[in-house]
């Protein structure tokens, strides 16, 4: 899911004495009821501009997702709800992809809900002592799912069962009884209500109650959590009308839970409105088997010869009209997971170099290589973007030296010289960075780099430079100058950056533009910089293995608020789990009492043997993890669904290759003298599950073949107009035994081959 909250106008009560002009406001974001981002703290305004965009894997099913906009003041313990924005899962898709203001609605405790409860209702007939007959209403509340997270801990829910007649009189109420710390409880009573049958009632074998009688009696469901010594907290309710049993006497299903009275309000102050962009995908994934031709068929793509009568090529060229280059992530995804890209991609370079006649244009455009290439340094580059460029970007924003330079953007007071001396400063700390950075360059990254050197030299033998050009324009144009302008797209930073920040990294980020120009470079006779570069662009393209010149610096990879289990604790207990600052360098791991203070325990990232999911069962809590090594393994429970991937995702790339990485693990604690997950009593015993992280080419990836061949699919199926008029460009060309104006817009080498594969693509997507 792609979101982007951009701004809010207007925020507030349109008068009184509650108007926010004088407080700062920011944006929340949640699943259901659980927070999993929030934008930075605005200044005071009434139309703050967010700008912010969240990309996250949804890990868990959802029925609504949520946009909360909180005023922060400086005399309330707790922040101010404004109001919020909820769009039901169902109905994302007619917001998808584009933006849209969205009135803000006023924040209810008692509308804030989820979950849904399984109920089942029957009509029985029942003679009573004195022989006479009547109905009795039969109602078993068996389960619930997915209720909230209260206080970032599984809910105490019960219930209450109540028939209610007219004007909302109510016959009968039971309460049910409560269940501790689960989301998912599974009640399983039975409450009976006896029904006062009509008049009308003549001895007939199946009771029937009168149609204007049924209409007036309803269930109604109402779940709650226990707050013990606090306030119970209203989780929802559902409303069944007895109605429902007139043509079926016994009804089962499962109901979502609504809001109090079905959320029915008069009509709320005006509190602004949101401007949001959603970006929704699901994917429907079937069984591996019904993928197996056509990800078999996508895997020999770098065999084809031409390349451009493979599938994978043939797949970009009929989704570039509709799509762009976006069908090719899934291949590339899929080629890296078999070991497949690289000769992929040197085919698809070469192909592109046939057509380039310019040695200083080379790999300039947005091609169907440039893409591939770029995808794959964004995959397997992250670790190495956050090794090179985190620590010198943190100092860049925490001492925010102004930079500005044009005279026409400069403020009052400001010199312009001390400006160009501090960008200066900056730009010599990347620059630096960048090129002593060579021994952290992935593998699979240098040989991409060395293959293009090889192709360029091919190509324009007569350009000594050419070679440097190839590499530069990837390392520096399209992977290092865009992760130092939108840091916090490639997770370097959590949030965008101020206004004033942001300009001082588009100018670092030009002048990293610059360096993958080698032109300009020996144009302006660079020569120290020339020398430096040339080195750098040679260890990373050289098939030399690197080691590092020094010892590495300490730097922070990751750190925040969860709540650790006390390691080696027997028993299961609210007081075992203790609030800690969790910080992960790319050295160690480790918690401490609070930010800031030191360390109560440290990991040494090379003891890290496994970094997995811990089931809900194990402690009755959602969003935890395990930290595996020799000793005991830390468990740890993150604040939220998406907190808890991206905890598991850092540690294990800063721990992939380490020796000795476990295969399998236990799902599940060892409490009361067993693992909770295979029953085994001996605590050293192996897992019983394998990991789910794999090693490919030291880059810690999880990839799922199965999900990327789905999303390939989809894309041939949404593209097959076009994938028949590039079959009847083959054909045209095969007849005419030539280039004709319809084939310009495919890519057509060996027309009887590329014919070929769009019938092997037909028989693999049936």
């Amino acid at each position: 899911m792609l979101l982007s909250a951009g701004e809010a106008k207007n925020l507030g009560p349109s008068s009184g004495p509650n108007r926010l002009r004088d407080l700062c406001t920011f944006c929340t974001i949640s699943l259901d009821q659980e927070e999993v981002y929030r934008t930075k703290v605005y200044e005071k305004s009434v139309s703050p501009f967010y700008g912010e965009d969240f990309y996250f894997e949804i890990p868990r099913p959802f029925q609504c997702l949520s946009f909360y906009v909180y005023a922060k003041s400086m005399f309330q313990i707790r922040d101010l709800p404004v109001g919020k924005v909820a769009i039901r899962k169902e109905d994302l898709y007619k917001y998808c992809g584009k933006e849209n203001w969205f009135q803000l609605q006023p924040v209810d405790p008692h509308s804030e809900v989820q979950g849904k409860v399984h109920l089942e209702m029957k009509l029985n007939e029942l003679i009573t002592e004195n022989g006479s007959i009547c109905q009795q209403l039969v109602v078993q509340i068996i389960a619930c799912q997915g209720l909230p997270l209260i206080s970032g801990q599984n809910c105490d829910p019960y219930a209450t069962v109540t028939l209610v007649g007219p004007a909302r009189w109510v016959y009968k109420h039971f309460e049910v009884i409560l269940m501790k710390k689960t989301s998912d409880p599974q009640f399983e009573e039975t409450f009976h209500f006896e029904v006062t049958r009509s008049s009308s009632y003549k001895g007939r074998s199946h009771f029937h109650v009168e149609e204007e009688d049924i209409e007036k009696l309803e269930i109604k469901v109402e779940l709650w959590n226990n707050g013990n010594l606090a306030q119970d907290v209203f989780l929802g309710e559902t409303r069944v009308s007895v109605k429902i049993l007139r043509n079926d006497h016994i009804h089962r299903a499962w109901y979502l839970l609504q809001p109090k009275g079905n959320g029915t309000k008069s009509k709320p102050d005006d509190l602004g409105s949101l401007r949001l962009k959603v970006t929704y995908t699901e994917d429907n994934v079937l069984p591996s088997a019904c993928y197996t031709a056509l990800r078999n068929l996508m895997l020999k793509s770098p065999d084809v010869k031409p390349i451009s009568a493979s599938a994978a090529h043939v797949l970009g060229d009929i989704c570039r009209e509709s799509v762009g280059y976006e069908a090719l992530l899934p291949v590339v995804r899929l080629l890296l997971h078999h070991n497949r890209l690289l000769p992929f991609l040197t085919s698809v370079a070469a192909l592109e170099l046939e057509n380039t006649q310019e040695a200083n244009t080379i790999f300039r455009g947005n091609s169907l290589a440039t893409r591939c290439i770029d995808d794959m340094m964004k995959i397997v580059g992250r670790s190495y973007l956050t090794v090179t460029l985190k620590p010198v970007l943190n100092e860049i924003f925490e001492s925010n030296k102004t930079c500005e330079i044009d005279p026409v953007k400069l403020k009052e007071g400001d010199n312009v010289e001390v400006n160009k001396e501090n960008l200066q400063g900056y730009v010599q700390k990347v620059f630096t960075s960048i090129t002593q950075s060579s021994s952290s360059c992935p593998p699979l990254m240098c040989d991409v780099f060395r293959s293009l050197r090889q192709l360029a030299s091919k190509h324009f033998p007569a350009d000594p430079h050419v070679q440097y050009s190839a590499v530069s324009s990837f390392i520096f144009l399209r992977f290092f100058a865009v992760a130092v302008l939108s840091p916090h797209t490639f997770q370097l930073r959590s949030h965008h950056p101020d206004p004033e920040i942001s300009r001082t990294l588009t100018l670092i980020s030009k002048t990293i533009q610059s360096l993958g120009s080698w032109g300009s470079l020996s144009k302006n006779k660079l020569v120290r910089q020339l020398l430096v570069i040339r080195c750098f662009l040679d260890e990373i393209s050289s098939n030399v293995s690197k080691e590092s010149s020094g010892v590495e610096d300490s730097f922070v990879l990751k750190e925040g608020e969860v709540h650790k289990r006390a390691q080696g604790r027997k028993r299961i207990g609210k007081k075992n789990f203790k609030k800690r600052w969790l910080r992960v360098t790319n050295q160690e791991l480790s918690y401490h009492k609070q930010k800031g203070k030191e360390a109560l325990c440290v990991i040494p990232v090379k003891n890290i043997l496994s970094v997995e999911k811990l089931e809900e069962s194990a402690f009755n809590r959602k969003n935890m993890f395990q930290v595996i090594q020799s000793e005991k393994p830390l468990y740890v429970q993150a604040g939220n669904c998406v907190e808890t991937n991206s905890w598991i995702e850092v540690l294990s790339q800063v721990s992939r290759c380490n020796p000795g990485r476990l295969s399998t693990f236990h799902p599940s604690a060892y409490v009361g003298g067993s693992w909770l997950c295979c029953k085994e009593p001996n605590e050293s015993t192996p897992g019983c599950k394998p990991c789910t992280a794999t090693v490919l080419a030291n880059i810690q990836l999880d990839i799922d073949c199965d999900r990327e061949t789905e999303r390939i699919f989809s894309f041939f199926s949404s593209n097959r107009s076009r994938l028949q008029k590039m079959e009847d460009a083959c054909a045209g060309m095969s007849v005419y035994l030539g280039q004709q104006e319809e084939c310009s817009a495919f890519t057509i080498q060996d027309p009887k081959e590329t014919f070929h594969t769009q019938n092997v693509l037909k028989l693999a997507e049936n």
